[in-house]
């Protein structure tokens, strides 16, 4: 039975039996896979504060063909969650979680989406904006999946310096000019500068580029439509997300 060792980030976990968890995690070379720690529910577990979402790790595992878990030897932590130092940062960890276990195929590797990840977790722990992790998250993982529209107008190929408009029924962004008079969701000048810097830059940059909460909600939305249009449904913890700003 080969023994696997990679870095891994961890995803989710659910309960098995009396005392086990099974662990979804996302390894660099060999894509996703869930895997058995075994006594991860006891007091005294080794695997105790390893398992939280986006924990980014390294692991060993064993692998037996022509079976779909795999069984965890360790997990040790490198880079945690726990670091985030807001209630609002933490949330939002099991949504990136979340969409990178919807986007990721079972046991295929993709290590653009496994850097992309490492590098949110490191952003977090240093105390990069969360809104402006977010926004640029979802811009890269929509990216990454070839599904991203183009930042230039769908109609007349115009730049969209001044603003841009995502129709109701179409997901590409148009100029004010050929945008139709039925409403879309609208995004600003500021909205369109920071998806231009979010090309260009890596996350723990983010801070230095403007992003008023207007622009973030706007970019959110535009987000969420093209993220519920691909999986088609909404995540729970967008919606856990939505509560959070909601409550007083």
């Amino acid at each position: 039975m080969p023994v696997f060792k990679a870095d891994a980030l961890i995803l989710r976990t659910y309960k098995l039996g009396e005392s086990d968890r099974i662990v979804v995690f996302l390894t660099r070379d060999r894509g996703k896979k869930r895997g058995v720690a075994k006594g991860a529910r006891r007091p005294r577990s080794r695997y105790v504060g390893a398992l939280e979402p986006m924990t980014r790790a390294g692991v060993a595992y064993y692998e037996r063909e022509q079976r779909d878990l795999v069984r965890l030897n360790y997990v040790e932590p490198v880079q945690s969650p726990l670091a985030a130092s807001t209630a609002e940062a933490f949330g939002h960890v099991g949504y990136f979680a979340e969409l990178i276990d919807e986007w990721a195929p079972e046991a295929h590797a993709d290590e653009r989406l496994f850097r992309l990840g490492a590098s949110i977790v490191d952003a977090v722990a240093i105390g990069s904006p969360v809104d402006h992790l977010a926004r640029y998250f979802e811009y890269w993982l929509l990216r990454l999946q070839g599904v991203y529209p183009a930042l230039a107008c769908a109609g007349c190929q115009a730049a969209l310096a001044q603003g841009s408009v995502m129709p109701p029924r179409d997901f590409v962004f148009l100029c004010r000019r050929c945008a139709p008079g039925n409403g879309g969701t609208d995004l600003s000048s500021e909205s369109m500068r920071f998806l231009a810097a979010s090309g260009t830059i890596r996350p723990e940059q983010l801070a230095s580029v403007p992003l008023s909460t207007a622009a973030s909600r706007q970019l959110e939305t535009a987000h969420r439509r093209l993220i519920n249009l691909h999986l088609e449904k909404e995540l729970k913890s967008a919606r856990v997300l939505r509560e959070m700003r909601q409550a007083p």
